[in-house]
C-alpha cells in the first residue's frame, strides 16, 4: 500500500501511519478482520475490529483507485497528451473525483457539437477567444469560412461550442459549481403519473423542498426511489445567473476581463455551458454523493441492527416444541433435541374452521412428556397470538417456558438450498417450524443461513450501494461469529464458513472429516482436514471451541501459539494448567508483566488472563420471556393513551419499529423517545429489546400506529 494512501487513511480515522500500514500488510498475509483485531494488537496498536475493518475497506478501494489511475494514464499517454504534472497529479491523488475530474478532457466521448466545430478548423478561434487574445471576434471569424464554415455566425457559434464544452471539462469549474449545489435545496414535484395507491406512499414529496446538506438520509433515499418509480422529478435549486456569474469571475481573474465585443460571445459560451453540460452532469454528481453518504448512513444502522439481531439472547441447548401457527392449514409442529435435530413433526388444528382444541392439548401434551420438552417456541407471524393463548391452556410441566419467536425470514430459509440439503425428506413447512425452534436455541446459528436483506431489520435496503451493504452485512456476521465463538464439533458447515479463514470449502471439509473420524479431540487435529493448512489453521483456531478437550484451552478464546505462555504462567504458580483455566484466584495472582516478551505484548496478555477467568464464557446474554397485552388483538382494539408492552422489531434513522401484538407494527419516532428534540434512535433502543409504550395515534385507513416511548 502506497504511502500516499496510508497516510489518507490514517487521517480519516485519526490514527497513525504506522497502525494502517501494519493492518494492510497483515491484510496482505491473508489475516482477516477478526484475527488482526483480536490477536495483532500489537502491531495495530490496539485498534478495535470497527476501525480494523474501515481500514481493510479502503485498502480495498484504493487497491481499486490503483488500477483506475494505470488505465487513465496509459488511455492519455496513448493520446499522446500525458505530461509529467498531469502524471503526477493523477499519481497523488487520493480522491476518485479529482482523478476523474483530470481524466474528463481526454475521456473518449460519443460526437458532440463542439467535436464537430474541430472537425470544421475552428479550435484555432475558440482558443484565441477562451484566451482572450483578440478584441474582435467578428473579424477573426471570417478568416475561417470555406467549405465547411459557411458563414460568421456559424464560424462563432462552433468556437462557442468548443468553449462550452473545455468549460464543462475544466476541474477548477466542477468543483466551483459542487459546492454551490451542495448548499443548494433539493426540489421535488409530482409527475403526471403521481395517482393511484402505489404513488401514495409519496405524497409528502409531491412538492417538497429542503437543503441538500442538511436532508435526513431516510428522506432523500425515499425521494430518489420515487424518481426512480416515476411518481417525482427531482432538481437542485440552484440559480443559473448567479453560478454563471461566479464562473465567469473566476475565468476573467485567471486571464483578463475581454472587450465587450468578445465578452457578448463568452457570456453566450458560458451560460451554454452551464445550462446544457455542466448543471445537469454536477447535479447528478452533488445528489450521487448525498446518495453515497445516504447509503453509508442506512448500512451503517442495519448492520448495527443485524449485530442486535444475530447477538440476541438464546436459550441454550434445551429441548424444544416448535410451532409455526396457522388457521386454516394448521399449526405444524416440531420437537427438537438439544442440538437442534429433528426428532417428531406434526400438524394440530386447534384454531377455526377445525378448531379441534382438545385434541390439540392431548397431542401437545403427549410431545411433551415423551421428548423431555423444555421450552417452547412459537412464531409470531398469522395465528401467533391465537396459538400463544392456546399452548397457555395446556397443562405444562414445571418449569417448561414459553416464547414468541421473530419469523421474518424463516420461510426464505425454508424453501433455501440450505433448508433441502438439511431435510430433504421435509416440506417447507416442516422446514420453517425447524428454523423457529432453532433460532430461539441460538439465534446466531440459525440466522446465519439467513440472507440478512430478509431479516427485517433493514431501511431502504434495496435503494442502497449493494456492494457496501454486502460487504457491511458480511462483515457483520463474520464479527458476530467470532465473537461468540463456534462449538467445532456441532456446528453446521454455514455456520463455520464464517470462522476466520474458513469459508464455504474448507467449512464443508471440517465437516465431512468430523463425519468420518468422529468429533475432534483437539484443535490441532484441524490440520489433518483437507486443504487447511497452517495459515489457515492461524487463523481460524482460536475462534473454534472443543468442549470437553484434555487441553481446557481448546474450549477458549486462548490461540494455540500462546499456549506455551499459559503453561509458563501455570508452572510459576505450582499449578496445572487444567487447575489454572477458571480459576479466577489463580489468575488473580499473575503478574502480566512478568510475560510480556516476542509477540506477547501487554495488551495480549491481559486479554489472556481475562479469558483464563471465564473461558469460552458466550458473550450474549439469556433468552427472557415476555408476554403482550392480553386485552389486544387487533388495531380496532388500540385507543390513545393506552399503554402496552411491546419488542422493538426494527431501529431506522427516523424511528423504532414495535411489534405490540398485533399485526401491524407501531413507529416511536425519534421525537417520541423521551429525550428533548430529536433523539438518535440507535443510542436508545436496541433490536428485540422489551419496552413499554403509549399509544400517541391510530390511523385505520392507513393502518398506521403512532407510539411514545415510555421505557
Amino acid at each position: 500500500m502506497k504511502n500516499i494512501y496510508i497516510k489518507a487513511v490514517a487521517d480519516r480515522l485519526q490514527v497513525k501511519d504506522w497502525q494502517v500500514e501494519n493492518c494492510a500488510k497483515l491484510f496482505e498475509e491473508g489475516a482477516t478482520i477478526p484475527f488482526v483485531s483480536r490477536y495483532r494488537k500489537e502491531r495495530t496498536g490496539g485498534l478495535d475490529e470497527v476501525a480494523v475493518a474501515e481500514i481493510r475497506h479502503w485498502t480495498d478501494v484504493f487497491a481499486e483507485m490503483e488500477k483506475r489511475k494505470a488505465t487513465i494514464i496509459e488511455t492519455i499517454s496513448q493520446a499522446g497528451a500525458l505530461t509529467p504534472e498531469l502524471r503526477s497529479r493523477i499519481e497523488n491523488s487520493v480522491d476518485s473525483r479529482e482523478i476523474e475530474d483530470l481524466y474528463l478532457p481526454f475521456r473518449p466521448k460519443r460526437r458532440t457539437r463542439a467535436t464537430a466545430a474541430k472537425e470544421a478548423g475552428l479550435e484555432p478561434l475558440a482558443d484565441k477567444m477562451y484566451n482572450v487574445a483578440l478584441t474582435d471576434p467578428v473579424s477573426e471569424a471570417r478568416k475561417y469560412l470555406g467549405d465547411k464554415v459557411a458563414s460568421v455566425d456559424d464560424a462563432l457559434a462552433g468556437a462557442r461550442d468548443i468553449i462550452a464544452e473545455r468549460l464543462s471539462e475544466t476541474a477548477s469549474v466542477r468543483e466551483t459549481l459542487r459546492q454551490i449545489f451542495k448548499t443548494r435545496r433539493i426540489v421535488t414535484k409530482a409527475t403526471k403519473k403521481a395517482t393511484g395507491q402505489e404513488a401514495m406512499k409519496y405524497r409528502t414529496y409531491f412538492d417538497y423542498s429542503e437543503s441538500l446538506d442538511r436532508i435526513a438520509p431516510h428522506r432523500l433515499l425515499a425521494i430518489l426511489r420515487a424518481e426512480d418509480e416515476g411518481f417525482v422529478n427531482v432538481k437542485i435549486d440552484a440559480d443559473a445567473e448567479k453560478c454563471c456569474k461566479k464562473i465567469y469571475y473566476d475565468f476573467c481573474q485567471e486571464r483578463r476581463y475581454p472587450a465587450a465585443p468578445l465578452a457578448e460571445h463568452m457570456h453566450m459560451a458560458f451560460d451554454d455551458a452551464y445550462k446544457r453540460l455542466l448543471e445537469p452532469s454536477v447535479s447528478n454528481e452533488v445528489l450521487k454523493e448525498a446518495k453515497e453518504k445516504a447509503d453509508k448512513e442506512s448500512v451503517r444502522i442495519f448492520g448495527e441492527n443485524l449485530r442486535q439481531l444475530l447477538l440476541a439472547p438464546p436459550v441454550g441447548q434445551k429441548r424444544v416444541l416448535a410451532i409455526d401457527p396457522g388457521f386454516r392449514t394448521g399449526c405444524k409442529v416440531v420437537c427438537l433435541d438439544e442440538q437442534g435435530n429433528l426428532l417428531h413433526n406434526e400438524t394440530i388444528f386447534p384454531h377455526p374452521p377445525a378448531s379441534e382444541k382438545v385434541k390439540s392439548i392431548q397431542a401437545v401434551s403427549a410431545m411433551i412428556r415423551k421428548y423431555g420438552i423444555e421450552v417452547i417456541a412459537i412464531g409470531n407471524g398469522t395465528a401467533g397470538r391465537e396459538t400463544e393463548e392456546f399452548v397457555k391452556r395446556v397443562p405444562l410441566p414445571q418449569g417448561v417456558r414459553i416464547f414468541t419467536v421473530s419469523e421474518d425470514g424463516a420461510s426464505i430459509y425454508s424453501a433455501s438450498e440450505v433448508a433441502r440439503e438439511e431435510f430433504p425428506d421435509h416440506d417447507v413447512t416442516v422446514r420453517g417450524a425447524v428454523s423457529i425452534g432453532r433460532r430461539l436455541m441460538d439465534p446466531l446459528a440459525e440466522l446465519v443461513k439467513i440472507d440478512p436483506k430478509s431479516l427485517g431489520v433493514g431501511q431502504y435496503q434495496h435503494d442502497v450501494d449493494q456492494s457496501l451493504l454486502k460487504e457491511t452485512l458480511d462483515n457483520t456476521v463474520e464479527s458476530c461469529v467470532n465473537n461468540v465463538g463456534v462449538n467445532l464439533n456441532t456446528a453446521s458447515s454455514y455456520l463455520l464458513s464464517y470462522v476466520s479463514g474458513i469459508g464455504p470449502a474448507l467449512a464443508e471439509n471440517i465437516v465431512e472429516y468430523r463425519a468420518e473420524h468422529g468429533p475432534y479431540a483437539s484443535r490441532k487435529e484441524l490440520l489433518k482436514v483437507k486443504r487447511l493448512g497452517d495459515k489457515a489453521f492461524e487463523q481460524c483456531a482460536g475462534f473454534l471451541r472443543i468442549h470437553g478437550a484434555s487441553n481446557p484451552l481448546d474450549n477458549s478464546a486462548v490461540h494455540p501459539e500462546a499456549y506455551h505462555v499459559v503453561d509458563r504462567m501455570a508452572k510459576d504458580l505450582s499449578v496445572s494448567t487444567s487447575e489454572l483455566v477458571g480459576n479466577a484466584e489463580l489468575c488473580s495472582r499473575i503478574d502480566p508483566s512478568s510475560y510480556v516478551g516476542g509477540e506477547f505484548g501487554l495488551p495480549t496478555i491481559n486479554d489472556i488472563i481475562s479469558e483464563l477467568r471465564k473461558p469460552g464464557r458466550d458473550p450474549r446474554e439469556s433468552a427472557q420471556e415476555f408476554e403482550f397485552a392480553h386485552d389486544i388483538k387487533s388495531i380496532e382494539d388500540l385507543k390513545e393513551g393506552m399503554e402496552l408492552p411491546g419488542i422493538v422489531t426494527n431501529v431506522t434513522a427516523f424511528g423504532a419499529f414495535v411489534d405490540i401484538g398485533i399485526k401491524q407494527n407501531g413507529l416511536i419516532h425519534a421525537s417520541q423517545m423521551g429525550v428533548k428534540g430529536m433523539a438518535d434512535p440507535s443510542k436508545i433502543l436496541k433490536l428485540r429489546q422489551h419496552v413499554k409504550v403509549t399509544v400517541l395515534s391510530v390511523d385505520l385507513d392507513r393502518a398506521r400506529i403512532g407510539l411514545r416511548l415510555v421505557k
